[in-house]
């Protein structure tokens, strides 16, 4: 089938390294974006959860990420097309420095990456705290480095005084990467940070529209949008068609039967309720995974652990995304009733997928506070952070995948799962040491790695399969 080009205006926000500014130019760029009545499509290049939650916030619409080591770079224009349906502009937040992939597999994963594959300008936000002319030689660096990579232009941050901008500006002329902004040095929109990054928008959504509106603020009054607007309507054509969840359905294998038991098959149901965990302590999901579920059939139903004493309704399966348990684990071990309905459901044999988060709240115990209890196994803090890409194959057939089944997933945390016994290993870790990892057991499927189902519809598809028949 012949697709016509797409031409998404569309812009990467790039730095040389991270904490340069990133996350408040390209928040703030959306959101003033937004207030001019544009709609505007935000995206992350990486695996990060948190930034997107502060782009949904600032346009209004989910922040979605593009990542070519989970979804493989065939994936990222066709994700991101289909993220940017309907919309004026999109912006797309990098990812540490622009040219930094996934460690020791060259420009894998990398914002300078996706940059090529999305066909879009980068603007170079640059710390100018600490220097002067220099950052022309820095500019110019990064500007000359990979051809095929476009710096459209340079958003100067940090900068101290209207006399420092102007040494900048002079700088900058000889290396004819034009200045698209400069922003003063204003702590008041910086955003609290904790032992995994920045504090997630569930968690202090007041503060968060508040820090929104300020990083909007400042990118208006320092930036010339309307450059910025014509730098991302230079961006070439797409060829490619837009990701859709029901054609990624279409073209995966079939689900494999679960193994015969010599009982006769429980009923189907058409249209299985699948609960989602949500709220304050279960902020990580790819918003494509609740898609692939709706487009498998199933009712998606999101509950919150800290407030709901019960399981919605017909919960057919259940799925508990990462976030952040340990810091409401009180709260959590607290909701006694909510607990017992999960440890009631996932012996049941009703089908249970937890990614990191969702694993610490399956176990016995965390930090010490009683958890559900589904899995025999204990998690606590540790002062070690695990962090990395991975790649991995299902060692035990499961009810996402079957043994076998090649994935890439994504490993971020401070927490340790002492296992006790009862359960098989859901994954085979090849890198950065061989091992396995994860639990399988009856329906539960629990593991750290986070996984992007776009790369893997047929687990979506197994998944609701298995709701209905459980």
């Amino acid at each position: 089938m012949l697709t016509a080009p797409s031409r998404v205006p569309r812009l990467v926000v790039a730095a040389p390294c991270s904490g340069s500014g990133k996350t408040t130019v390209a928040t703030g760029l959306m959101a003033a974006f937004a207030a001019r009545g544009l709609a505007v499509s935000p995206h992350k290049v990486g695996p990060d959860y948190i930034d997107p939650g502060y782009h949904a916030l600032a346009a209004g619409r989910a922040g979605r990420n593009l990542d070519a080591y989970l979804c493989g770079p065939e994936l990222v224009a066709p994700l991101f097309l289909h993220g940017a349906r309907g919309c004026d502009v999109a912006v797309v937040e990098g990812v540490m420095g622009l040219y930094d992939g996934a460690a020791g597999e060259g420009e894998l994963a990398s914002t300078a990456q996706v940059a090529k594959l999305l066909r879009a300008p980068v603007v170079l936000v640059v710390d100018a705290s600490s220097q002067s002319r220099s950052v022309a030689a820095l500019v110019h660096g990064f500007a000359s480095w990979d051809p095929q990579v476009r710096i459209g232009g340079v958003i100067l941050n940090k900068v101290a005084s209207d006399r420092h901008e102007e040494l900048l500006r002079e700088a900058l002329e000889s290396t004819g990467t034009p200045v698209l902004g400069a922003l003063r040095r204003t702590p008041q929109v910086d955003t609290p940070s904790r032992h995994l990054g920045l504090v997630p928008v569930a968690e202090r959504r007041a503060e968060a529209v508040e820090a929104v509106a300020a990083m909007a603020a400042q990118v208006a009054r320092g930036c010339d949008l309307e450059a910025l607007l014509a730098l991302a309507r230079g961006a070439g054509a797409l060829s490619c068609a837009a990701w859709d969840p029901a054609e990624a359905l279409s073209s995966a294998p079939p689900p494999l039967p679960a193994a015969a038991s010599g009982a006769a098959a429980p009923a189907s149901r058409s249209r299985p309720v699948v609960a989602v965990a949500g709220g304050a302590a279960f902020t990580f999901s790819y918003a494509e995974h609740a898609e692939l579920l709706d487009a498998a059939g199933a009712e998606v139903v999101v509950f919150d652990p800290l407030r709901d004493r019960r399981l919605p309704d017909g919960t057919d399966g259940l799925v508990i995304g990462g976030g952040f348990p340990e810091v409401y684990a009180a709260e959590l071990s607290a909701n006694e009733e909510l607990r017992k309905a999960v440890t009631a459901l996932a012996e049941s044999g009703t089908p249970v997928a937890a990614e990191c988060a969702g694993l610490l709240y399956l176990c016995r115990e965390l930090d010490g506070l009683p958890m559900c209890g589904v899995l025999d196994a204990r998690a606590r803090m540790s002062a070690r952070l695990t962090l990395g890409y991975r790649d991995a194959v299902a060692v035990s057939d499961s009810v996402l995948a079957p043994a076998g089944t090649r994935m890439r997933g994504h490993e971020f945390h401070r927490t340790v799962v002492e296992p006790g016994a009862g359960a098989a290993p859901a994954w085979g870790v090849r890198a950065p040491e061989r091992r396995v990892e994860g639990f399988v057991q009856h329906g539960v499927h629990a593991s750290y790695l986070h996984t992007h189902w776009a790369a893997e519809p047929g687990a979506a598809r197994r998944f609701v399969e298995r709701c209905r028949t459980s």
